[in-house]
């Protein structure tokens, strides 16, 4: 399974390398939310191939294709994630595939085409990075700590919009960086390049894949009160586990939430 959902990322990947330089046929779903022509054909030639070799197997799929099957696993697949950067031309996007069974994150894969990065996780196997182990960082205080974040779609009308958070959460580490892919951002805490992300406003698809690399990193993933994530809580807190109590007090007193 995991080497068959590796092939798929990278024919996933080589199709969206192609696409960056052209035109992009872009229509929105919502308030600034992008879909292109290249995110439905990335989807097609995913759920197209998952359903030929595992056909009882469930798909939800962020562009729509959404299938339920009737074995135990389900794929859940976002096949550009960074679409607005993509759209820009921005060079930070990727196609996630991660597979669940009975409603816990079994593999993982995320495949970052620009950089040639395949990052894959299997449960109870680790998580690695083109075959090198990966690691969470050893950071311990906020002060020396870097993370990353996002923002909602709909940040303009919707309160909960992760910016009272961000206030308060910059003047106490030593960064924040936005990269516009929370997938990536996941794969980053898992490889110790940061030592955290919190966002809300996530769907399945774009943390299935990433929760698990962190995880088999030796990272720590909950909501932002610390309670256990369920994938389809909107408050998601991924970190190197040392700095994990923090963060949570941090976002915890923010007035949104409170």
């Amino acid at each position: 399974m995991l080497d068959f959902t590796i092939e798929l990322a990278y024919q996933s990947g080589a199709l969206l390398r192609a696409g960056l330089e052209r035109e992009h046929q872009i229509e929105l779903k919502g308030n600034n939310d992008l879909v292109t022509a290249v995110d439905q054909a990335s989807e097609a030639l995913l759920v197209q191939a998952i359903r030929s070799r595992y056909p009882d197997h469930s798909i939800v799929a962020e562009e729509g294709n959404t299938t339920r099957g009737t074995s135990d696993y389900t794929w859940l697949i976002d096949p550009l994630d960074g679409t607005t950067n993509y759209a820009h031309g921005y060079p930070s996007f990727c196609v996630s595939l991660g597979l669940w069974y009975a409603n816990e994150p079994f593999l993982g894969v995320v495949y970052d085409p620009l950089r040639s990065e395949l990052f894959s996780a299997q449960r109870g196997r680790g998580a690695y990075c083109n075959g090198r182990r990966l690691h969470v960082s050893s950071t311990d205080t906020l002060s020396a700590a870097l993370l990353s974040t996002g923002f909602p779609y709909n940040r303009a009308t919707q309160p909960d919009n992760n910016v009272a958070e961000f206030s308060r959460m910059i003047v106490r580490i030593q960064g924040v960086r936005r990269s516009g892919s929370a997938a990536l951002d996941l794969c980053y805490v898992a490889a110790g390049r940061s030592d955290g992300h919190w966002e809300t406003g996530l769907q399945p698809w774009d943390t299935a894949a990433g929760i698990l690399l962190v995880t088999e990193a030796g990272g720590q993933v909950s909501d932002w009160r610390g309670q256990a994530w369920t994938g389809t809580v909107p408050h998601l807190l991924a970190s190197n586990r040392r700095l994990h109590a923090d963060i949570v007090q941090v976002l915890a007193t923010a007035p949104s939430q409170k």
